[in-house]
């Protein structure tokens, strides 16, 4: 019993051992993601951008030694990305308008006190950490070892961080999740499913409120 299990420990430490900056990156980024649930920071938007984007900054930085702005920072390609900015952005209007008669959606995102501008200051601040996260710390730390795979193992936490809302919304994060990470693995960036997301972000929630407050 005691060889057995001498075995299966040596075996567990070698698998740490060979994937450590994998093992980092998915258990830093875990933690922080359930540390944003349940221990905010202050606010909302303080809290999403300390640990969606300045821990995980420093953990790549302390903990280990890279440069962030190989984590996706960078513009990337933009040549390869573009395109699929506009394409996707314009079915995305297509999709977002007629989802905006969706009774569970307009009655999630209809706010009496709606501000446009004050709504995308906010989500720029918030979905560009949380962009970082998924789409940049997850990708970019994992891709050396998972390749493409690493696309869909960070689609993971983005649906589940969905959970709560409304169950159409949730459920499309499945698909969703699979093309910001599949734009920003081709495109070497975050930042174009940064893009992709504050505009659908803005056109549906300015969309609804525009419609019906």
């Amino acid at each position: 019993m005691s060889h057995f299990l001498k075995e299966e420990l040596a075996a567990f430490w070698q698998l740490l051992k060979s994937y450590s900056k994998e093992t980092i990156i998915v258990a830093f980024g875990t933690l922080f993601i359930v540390l944003n649930i349940y221990q905010p920071i202050h606010n909302e938007t303080l809290s999403i951008f300390l640990y969606y984007a300045v821990f995980p900054i420093l953990v790549i930085l302390i903990i280990l030694r890279k440069n962030p702005l190989d984590f996706g920072l960078r513009w990337g390609s933009p040549r390869v990305w573009w395109p699929y900015v506009g394409i996707i952005c314009l079915i995305a209007a297509i999709v977002l308008y007629l989802s905006s008669f969706d009774a569970s959606l307009k009655g999630y995102y209809l706010d009496a006190d709606f501000n446009m501008f004050t709504y995308f200051l906010i989500q720029c601040v918030v979905l560009s950490a949380q962009e970082f996260m998924y789409r940049g710390f997850f990708i970019f730390g994992l891709k050396d070892k998972l390749k493409e795979g690493a696309i869909l193992l960070q689609t993971i936490p983005f649906v589940l961080v969905h959970l709560g809302k409304p169950e159409i919304e949730t459920i499309s994060c499945i698909f969703t999740g699979v093309i910001f990470g599949w734009v920003a693995y081709r495109g070497k960036s975050f930042w174009p499913a940064f893009i992709i997301h504050l505009f659908i972000n803005i056109f549906f929630v300015g969309l609804i409120n525009l419609r019906y407050g």
